[in-house]
């Protein structure tokens, strides 16, 4: 996964508030403290600018397909945020924070937007942008982090989780493996509007 070079701390997000536990993990890759996973907020926006924006600019499987996406670069980044921020019902962005001296460091973010499935007859959920933070890669927090995301999403009513991964990333195929994705056989395309 790729780094997000800037990890700002903020305070520390309600304990219980989405802690996630790292599950399928051996002890030695879990992290040395278990993050504290919550949706953003406008206090914790600035955090996950930092780290999406880092991902956007830095990851090469997503660069490869941006054109198609419709990239808007850094300005496209602040209108999402500030659409998540102003209409929740369409979905959130979920943060991952460790503890540290002067408050909580955002070390892991994801966006999650809600769907409706004619399969399911349920609520699912559109898993993106999945970025862990230089220095806290390989550690655990992701799947701590996708743990407490699918325990608050079961807690919503929602029944699936559907995320898009290039065939090419090996690393990010074994890493949801892991955590019980399986591939659809499908390919993801995209059309845009204006």
């Amino acid at each position: 996964m790729p780094s997000a070079s800037a990890s700002p701390r903020l305070p520390l997000p309600p304990a219980g508030e989405g802690r996630g536990e790292g599950r399928g993990e051996s002890a030695a890759s879990r992290p040395s403290t278990t993050p504290h996973c919550a949706p953003m907020t406008a206090a914790t926006r600035d955090a996950a600018s930092a780290l999406l924006g880092a991902f956007l600019r830095g990851d090469g499987h997503y660069l490869a397909s941006s054109a198609a996406y419709g990239d808007g670069g850094a300005a496209a980044l602040e209108r999402a945020l500030d659409l998540f921020l102003a209409r929740p019902e369409i979905g959130f962005v979920w943060l991952a924070f460790a503890p540290g001296p002067d408050g909580a460091e955002a070390i892991g973010a994801c966006v999650a937007c809600y769907a409706i499935s004619t399969a399911r007859g349920s609520l699912v959920v559109k898993l993106d942008d999945v970025t862990i933070a230089e220095g806290w890669q390989g550690r655990g927090v992701g799947g701590a982090m996708l743990a407490a995301l699918a325990d608050h999403l079961r807690g919503l009513g929602v029944t699936r989780i559907d995320c898009a991964c290039h065939r090419d990333n090996a690393g990010a195929w074994r890493f949801y493996e892991r955590l019980g994705f399986r591939p659809l056989d499908e390919e993801r395309i995209a059309l845009l509007l204006g």
